[in-house]
């Protein structure tokens, strides 16, 4: 599946690729990240090789980012038009202005405008609120976002990082509205971060929005750079971030992922990038690079496939803990189903049940 094999994104019918660009990563301004001139190079390879989605946000690096993206795409109209640009608003770029960030009307329109003159361009492909903004009823953070769509400054619209209670009650006011509805959920998602399908990824099935997943490889941890033997000895490149994650069930999982990587003749980082992008919501799925090095050693994992016994072994290896009900609906079908087989899922019957038709009241 090359970038080129483009996905629709949730009930949109907005193509994309399978693999999403994200640029956190453009520009030097916090002291890490990628050179204006790499960054450029980054963005003619996935281009040049099919890829048409880009994610950005309007405080990634001071909004450099967004100017990166907007002085090598944004300002040349044809080049604009072939790409999907994705941003987000929330972030306050303005120390000292209440207003300056968060979800509500006013933030949101000016957060757009500032957007645009970064991008260059007279409209956002999908714009993300980046995270739920709790003093802000959705109301008005809908009412807003659909001002901005009719407009024609924004596209198409997505949620991230939001409770998956909030995202169903957003979506919802649009249908009974008649305004611009959700298409896709943002979320962290990785072989270390699975919470996820307690709540949010069944909610995003269910409500039609096509799920991008971020930190598929948990800022490097998943890499396989990060390994049992050389525990403490080398120092991760995102700090704490990465460093809160390596314990004996990471260390479990990368030897799974290194296992298998042997096994395919290629990397444990290709191996869990494709083990996101297979799962059961997921369209398309944000990795970030740092060097073009790194985008093209990882965008080969669109062209493994893992056989049923590899997934079945991360599967269980990393399979989380999830938050009441999930555990108790997952036995529910004893209770419900009779003995007999729904969906290919079989249930035994309820010993409590009545066993004879004489037994019944």
């Amino acid at each position: 599946m090359p970038l080129n094999h483009y996905v629709t994104l949730g009930r949109s019918r907005l193509r994309v690729s399978p693999f999403c660009l994200g640029a956190m990563t453009f520009g030097e301004d916090l002291g890490w990240g990628t050179s204006v001139k790499d960054s450029e190079a980054i963005l003619d390879r996935y281009i040049d090789l099919g890829g048409n989605f880009i994610d950005t946000a309007n405080a990634y690096t001071k909004g450099h980012s967004e100017k990166i993206i907007g002085d090598h795409l944004g300002r040349h109209k044809a080049k604009r038009n072939r790409v999907v640009i994705a941003t987000k608003f929330l972030s306050n770029m303005f120390l000292g202005d209440p207003n300056g960030g968060g979800a509500n009307r006013k933030s949101i329109v000016a957060a757009c405008e500032e957007s645009l003159r970064r991008l260059q361009t007279d409209y956002i492909d999908l714009y993300w609120m980046h995270a739920w903004d709790k003093w802000t009823p959705i109301d008005e953070t809908m009412a807003a976002l659909d001002d901005l769509v009719r407009s024609g400054k924004v596209r198409y619209i997505g949620f991230s990082d939001t409770p998956a209670w909030k995202v169903t009650e957003a979506q919802m006011l649009a249908r009974f509205r008649g305004i611009t509805p959700l298409i896709a959920l943002q979320i962290e998602y990785s072989l270390l971060e699975r919470t996820v399908e307690g709540e949010l990824v069944p909610m995003a099935i269910e409500m039609g929005l096509g799920i991008t997943p971020w930190s598929p490889l948990r800022s490097g941890v998943l890499s396989g750079k990060y390994t049992r033997e050389n525990a403490g000895k080398i120092k991760a490149d995102r700090g704490i971030w990465a460093e809160s994650a390596l314990n004996e069930r990471t260390y479990t999982i990368v030897d799974e992922l290194i296992k298998i990587a042997n096994q395919l003749d290629t990397t444990p980082a290709r191996v869990a990038l494709n083990w996101v992008q297979t799962r059961p919501g997921v369209s398309s799925t944000i990795i970030g690079a740092r060097t073009l090095a790194q985008l093209n050693d990882n965008l080969p994992a669109l062209d493994i496939t893992l056989a049923p016994e590899h997934v079945a072994a991360l599967d269980g290896l990393s399979k989380p803990t999830l938050n009441f009900p999930a555990a108790f609906l997952s036995r529910i079908g004893v209770f419900m189903n009779g003995g007999t087989t729904i969906n290919g899922e079989a249930s035994p019957a309820w010993p409590m049940a009545p066993q004879t038709d004489a037994e019944r009241y």
